[in-house]
């Protein structure tokens, strides 16, 4: 059986099989080996492409585990949470942005603080803090993924300063569809959550 991060390694006309075993643990294979195994990936010769476009962090079993529970907490898509965490740090848990905003989910001390992160660039308190927060935004906003997205990004304020709309800034207009983008391309390439 392949781990994760070793998709890159597979032949480029190879299919990838996934099954799930008792603990949770996700297993790869090019061959169909065991009865749970489902076909995850038909490579029609696109599997190196295919692996150049997963990021970093998906290739990490770690960082897998980590965002599968925050995701499980906070009742959300693990892809999605893989999708905010990829275009707010691009995997790098000591992020620390220019306006003070840290961590994987790149929280704002006042944020951090609101969920009771006692260290923010510890991987799993701003992976669950984050979670809980863009669940509690997705619940705010009645499920419209978009405006959530703009509040996790601008603050709900900003949202709703805008009538309920996406505010006006050029870096929110950008945040958005870069992290619905990228939801969509992961829940294509990650295997469904339990």
């Amino acid at each position: 059986m392949w781990a994760a991060c070793c998709l890159s390694c597979a032949p480029a006309s190879a299919d990838i099989y996934h099954f799930r075993n008792e603990e949770g643990v996700s297993h790869f294979s090019d061959q169909p080996s065991d009865p749970r195994a489902r076909l995850y990936l038909r490579a029609a010769g696109r599997m190196r492409d295919a692996a150049a476009r997963i990021p970093q962090g998906i290739k990490q079993p770690r960082l897998l585990r980590e965002v599968a529970e925050a995701a499980r907490i906070g009742r959300l898509d693990p892809a999605l949470l893989h999708a905010v965490v990829e275009v707010e740090s691009a995997y790098n848990p000591q992020a620390v942005s220019p306006k003070g905003a840290l961590g994987l989910m790149q929280l704002m001390p006042a944020t951090a603080a609101l969920y009771g992160v006692q260290n923010p660039f510890d991987i799993s308190e701003n992976l669950v803090a984050g979670a809980v927060h863009l669940r509690s935004l997705i619940d705010r906003f009645s499920g419209d993924m978009s405006l959530a997205l703009a509040a996790y990004n601008a603050g709900s304020g900003a949202v709703l300063a805008h009538g309920g709309r996406i505010p006006p800034y050029a870096e929110t207009r950008r945040y958005v569809p870069a992290v619905l983008q990228r939801y969509e391309r992961l829940r294509a390439m990650l295997p469904p959550s339990n």
